[in-house]
């Protein structure tokens, strides 16, 4: 009789702390350890893409996703690390790193129907080092979790911040990239074109965007997310206004400055010999500010 309740009371000692811990790890109710606040630690990769003043598709420009490019799709990817409330209202801190690039496609003969984009011959490329904080949105399970019931494993949501980013537009020439920001290539600076000021190479913008997240099981998500980024610059890709005297360059450059920005200020001579530069011709469209967008596969740990 000793031997059983003994081992009846061992029997209890052990049950006890197994239950209350399966009851703590049980994820039924979608509030793992109980516990209104988590966080989460993750990564992504997708691709990164740009609307800019370069590039696009034949005929006149036009706006954002009409004109784009597919194949100038870069590789993207970031770290980031998000604390929840409840699951349906996310803080999120996160540094992504990129690169966006653009070019004419350079044929002679389509001014017709391009509108002169393709004999301008321009392009570019960037590195982008963004660091944002954004915040989540879930709808689905601010509703489920007023009603007191599960949450659904998939959940769309929306997402806005306040991010800082730094670009240097390059451009290829003699089988080198050079950097466009300091050749003032549109007279940036120069005293004869006081309306055009130095842009900056380090500017805040701000993300906005949505995306879809999938609860793999208790400790880990998966989501899509497409982000655009809304700028304050059309100097993205180094290009916005018209064509400057290139005789002015001189007045401000030298050495192999001077040499670049009278070869990379117009760029159709290289497929028309006989150009010549005309003065004031439109070289960008200055009505709309540049901006870059990412489309991330997201994979974090719940913690």
């Amino acid at each position: 009789m000793k031997t059983t309740a003994f081992n009846l009371f061992i029997a209890l000692l052990l049950l006890g702390p197994a239950q209350q811990a399966t009851a703590q790890y049980n994820f039924s109710d979608d509030l793992y350890y109980d516990h209104p606040i988590t966080y989460e630690m993750g990564a992504s990769i997708g691709i990164m893409n740009c609307f800019t003043d370069l590039g696009g598709k034949k005929d006149i420009g036009q706006k954002y996703f009409k004109d784009l490019t597919i194949g100038t799709s870069q590789i993207t990817g970031s770290i980031y690390f998000a604390a929840n409330y409840r699951y349906f209202l996310g803080l999120r801190a996160e540094a992504t790193f990129g690169q966006v690039k653009a070019a004419d496609k350079g044929k002679v003969g389509e001014a017709s129907t391009t509108y002169g984009r393709d004999e301008r011959n321009l392009s570019f490329k960037s590195n982008i080092i963004e660091l944002m904080l954004a915040l989540e949105v879930h709808p689905l399970y601010f509703k489920r979790f007023e009603q007191g019931e599960d949450l659904p494993r998939f959940s769309p949501y929306l997402m806005g911040g306040i991010g800082f980013f730094s670009f240097n537009p390059r451009a290829k020439l003699n089988g080198e990239w050079v950097e466009l920001h300091p050749l003032s290539t549109e007279g940036q600076g120069f005293s004869e074109y006081p309306d055009r000021k130095p842009y900056k190479l380090r500017q805040f913008n701000i993300p906005v965007g949505l995306g879809v997240k999938y609860k793999v099981n208790p400790l880990c998500n998966v989501s899509l997310e497409c982000v655009t980024r809304i700028l304050n610059t059309d100097y993205l890709d180094d290009v916005s206004k018209e064509y400057i005297d290139p005789t002015v360059f001189a007045n401000h450059l030298s050495g192999d400055d001077l040499n670049n920005a009278l070869l990379l200020n117009d760029r159709q001579k290289e497929l028309n010999p006989s150009h010549n530069a005309t003065i004031g011709w439109q070289r960008g469209n200055p009505k709309n500010n540049d901006a870059y967008f990412t489309f991330n596969v997201k994979v974090s740990l719940i913690f």
